[in-house]
């Protein structure tokens, strides 16, 4: 399905479970989509007893091509623009954001301007470090001259929006001071944050700088945790989901400020 946001048209598919009330939206990371979630949406959103929204942003899957060079705002552009336009056209209040790397950032910065009812955040980047622009320069030869433009091409209708958009700001010189901790200083909602201790992209500081977040580093496991750990995610997803009805759980509500 598709849904016209931002004069773009952009790709999404909703996932009915078992309240639906209650939605999960899924953000993904730099190179992903719709279908590279796979079934893991589905999985995640029955464990926790919910709906889910699975959306490829601008230049991602089968949504409209990048036709211009990303700014280094572009994920809050996404975070206060995209997204809620299209909560907005789907009539989804108070959603739980579950964003991955890129996407896990969007929420969080979504979730530090606008209420939402909790956020799921897997190897989130608050800040930019030399690991992740290391990891970025180092598979550009893979997309040059390997086979991940092949791959990526069964996920995207042009591969190349996907992969340059996303490689080319995040190695231009003015993202070095990209930093979103003053939005996740603001967040009022509960934060479960889950990463991968063998992160090639990202340290340990990231999820500990998430003020009052509830932690799950895992072992054996890289910059995606729902493919190298999906049980320990999704169980630990569900666990979240449903403790966010106690009555002890942390209000929320907007946050004021720009």
């Amino acid at each position: 399905m598709f849904q016209t946001i931002q004069g773009r048209r952009i790709e999404y598919e909703l996932i009915r479970g078992q309240q639906p009330a209650l939605v999960m939206v899924f953000l993904h990371e730099g190179l992903g989509s719709v279908a590279m979630w796979k079934d893991f949406p589905a999985r995640c959103a029955q464990a926790a007893g919910c709906d889910a929204l699975v959306y490829s942003r601008y230049g991602y899957g089968q949504s409209d091509s990048i036709n211009e060079p990303r700014g280094v705002e572009y994920m809050h552009d996404e975070a206060l623009k995209t997204l809620p336009e299209l909560l907005a056209k789907l009539d989804i209040e108070r959603p739980i954001l579950f964003g991955h790397s890129d996407g896990a950032s969007v929420a969080l910065i979504h979730a530090g301007r606008h209420a939402v009812a909790g956020v799921a955040v897997l190897a989130p980047h608050l800040f930019v470090e030399d690991i992740a622009l290391d990891g970025i320069r180092s598979i550009r030869s893979a997309y040059e001259a390997g086979d991940l433009k092949a791959r990526l091409a069964r996920y995207h209708a042009d591969p190349d929006s996907a992969f340059w958009g996303w490689h080319d700001i995040w190695l231009h010189p003015d993202f070095r001071a990209w930093n979103i901790q003053d939005y996740v200083d603001r967040i009022q909602s509960p934060v479960l944050g889950i990463q991968g201790i063998d992160d090639e992209y990202g340290t340990m500081e990231h999820l500990d700088r998430i003020p009052g977040a509830e932690l799950l580093k895992l072992e054996n496991c890289r910059h995606s945790p729902h493919r190298d750990q999906p049980e320990a995610v999704i169980a630990a997803t569900a666990r979240f989901v449903q403790g966010l009805n106690k009555p002890n759980g942390k209000e929320t509500r907007p946050t004021p400020g720009p």
